[in-house]
């Protein structure tokens, strides 16, 4: 599979559990010790794995962005 589809599949995911940790996390007292186990606690280790395939796809333009070497000036 192309990046650029892996991406269009990962990136909406990845968003939609960063609003799922706002929600449940502003939620957590209103909700049963399981669900907020399943949900935040749970949907945490999912937003880790998501945030971490985002990175590696994104890896090739991390590094051109902020990881160039520079020239010194009047070499």
């Amino acid at each position: 599979m192309k990046r650029n589809t892996m991406l269009k599949i990962v990136n909406p995911i990845l968003g939609v559990l960063v609003v799922n940790q706002l929600v449940t996390g502003f939620a957590s007292r209103s909700l049963s010790y399981e669900t907020f186990g399943l949900l935040h606690k749970d949907g945490a280790i999912a937003l880790a794995v998501a945030a971490a395939l985002h990175l590696l796809l994104n890896a090739g333009w991390i590094r051109n962005s902020y990881l160039k070497r520079t020239r010194p000036s009047g070499a």
